[in-house]
C-alpha cells in the first residue's frame, strides 16, 4: 500500500481510505460481525484511514459499526469523524458521543463537517462557536487534528485554505468535477494541508456508464472504477482517496488500487482533466446534499432520472416509476423555494429540471 504524508501532521496515511457510509445490510439489518470483518480485511491490506460520521451514514449507525470493529483491529489505524453543529455546546456533545460510540480516547482527524459556502464557513469560525469548541477539545487531547469537509467551489476553498485554520480538507473530487475544485485543491496543497477526496466514482455514475468514461482507462483490461480511483490516487496533491465499501470483495478491489501500479504521467492526468465533453458538467453526481426537500419532493431520485435523459436512455421517462416507484408528476410539488439549488454542490438548475420532469408523458 502506498502511504502519503498528511500535510504537516507527521502522519502517513494509506492512499486508499475506508469510507464508512455504504455498509450493506444483510437482509433487513446490518451484520455487525460482517461489517467488522470488512474493516479487518481493509486493515490487513494496508488501509489505515477510517472515515465515518455521527449522522446519516447507515441511518446514523456507522460509528457504532466502527466501534465494534476497533476493539480488535489487526494493525494501527487512524479514525476520522465529523460534526456539522454550529453551536459550540452541541458540537462538544456530538464529539463526546462519537468517542463513546467508538470506544476510543480521541479522534485523529476531526472534521468541521459539510461547509457549503463561505458564509457557512464564517458561521463555523465565529468566536465561541464550533471551531473554538474543537480547539478546546484539541487542547484537552480529545482531538489530534482539526480539519474540514467542504462542498465549496475552487475559489471558495482557496480562501478557506489560505486562512490557515485547518490542517487538512476533505472535498469531493473526481473526473467530472476536477475543473470545479482544482483551484482549491492546488491552494490546499500549496499551504501544506492534507487532502482527502471523497466521491471518486461520482456517486456511482462512473461505473454505471463505463463507455462514457472509458477515456480515463490507461489499459484495455482496466475498469473505469479502478481508473477513477487511480486518477485521484496518483495526484501528488491528494493524500487519501475515500472509497465507499459495501462488501469484502469491494474492500479487496479498492485496496488493490493502492497496492498496485500508481504511476501516471502528468500529461495523462492533464488530458483526463481537459477531456472535452460538456455533458459531464451537466450530470448529477448523486451526492444528495439537495435533500431533504422542505416540501417532500424526492429531488435526488428525480435528478437521477434526469441523468438518463442526458445520457439518451430511451426509457428515461418511465424509469422514475419503474425503478424509483414514484410518479413523475410528483416533481410538480416543487414550490421553487430554491433551497436545493443553494445546497447543490454543482449548481445545477434543479428547479427547471423538476418542472420539466413534471410535464413528462409516461406510458
Amino acid at each position: 500500500m502506498l502511504y502519503k504524508e498528511y500535510g504537516k501532521t507527521g502522519k502517513k496515511l494509506s492512499v486508499i481510505g475506508f469510507g464508512g457510509m455504504r455498509f450493506a445490510k444483510q437482509g433487513d439489518d446490518w451484520d455487525l460481525d460482517y461489517c467488522a470483518e470488512m474493516m479487518f480485511e481493509a486493515n490487513r491490506l494496508g488501509i489505515n484511514y477510517f472515515d465515518t460520521a455521527p449522522l446519516f451514514y447507515c441511518d446514523g449507525r456507522s460509528e457504532e459499526f466502527f466501534g465494534y470493529a476497533f476493539k480488535n483491529m489487526p494493525d494501527k489505524f487512524y479514525v476520522s469523524t465529523k460534526s456539522g453543529q454550529k453551536d459550540s455546546s452541541e458540537l462538544r456533545r456530538e464529539l463526546e458521543t462519537s468517542l463513546k460510540k467508538m470506544n476510543i480516547p480521541k479522534i485523529n482527524f476531526f472534521h468541521i463537517w459539510c461547509i457549503m459556502s463561505l458564509d457557512d464557513y464564517r458561521q463555523r469560525i465565529v468566536k465561541n462557536g464550533a471551531y473554538d469548541a474543537a480547539l478546546q477539545a484539541q487542547q484537552e487531547g480529545l482531538i489530534d487534528h482539526i480539519v474540514a469537509s467542504t462542498h465549496c467551489n475552487g475559489e471558495e476553498i482557496e480562501i478557506i485554505a489560505n486562512e490557515g485554520r485547518f490542517e487538512g480538507l476533505t472535498l469531493g473530487y473526481n473526473v467530472l468535477n476536477a475543473h470545479y475544485r482544482q483551484r482549491g485543491l492546488d491552494a490546499a496543497y500549496k499551504n501544506n494541508m492534507g487532502i482527502a477526496t471523497m466521491n471518486p466514482l461520482s456517486g456511482g455514475l462512473i461505473p454505471k456508464n463505463p463507455d462514457m468514461f472509458k477515456f480515463i482507462c490507461s489499459r484495455e483490461d482496466e475498469s473505469v472504477v479502478e481508473a477513477a480511483i487511480k486518477f485521484n490516487a496518483v495526484q501528488k496533491e491528494i493524500t487519501v482517496v475515500l472509497t465507499g465499501m459495501d462488501t469484502i470483495e469491494s474492500v479487496r478491489q479498492n485496496a488493490a488500487v493502492g497496492n498496485g501500479d500508481l504511476n501516471m504521467p502528468e500529461e495523462t492526468i492533464a488530458a483526463i482533466k481537459s477531456h472535452d465533453n460538456p455533458l459531464l458538467n451537466e450530470l448529477c453526481t448523486g451526492c444528495q446534499y439537495c435533500m431533504p426537500c422542505p416540501y417532500g419532493v424526492e429531488i435526488s431520485k428525480h435528478m437521477d432520472t434526469y441523468n438518463l435523459k442526458l445520457l439518451k436512455h430511451e426509457e428515461y421517462k418511465n424509469v422514475i416509476d419503474w425503478y424509483w416507484g414514484i410518479n413523475n408528476a410528483a416533481a410538480g410539488e416543487c414550490t421553487s423555494c430554491g433551497e436545493c439549488e443553494l445546497k447543490c454542490t454543482q449548481h445545477l438548475p434543479i428547479i427547471d429540471r423538476l418542472a420539466e420532469i413534471a410535464e413528462w408523458k409516461t406510458e
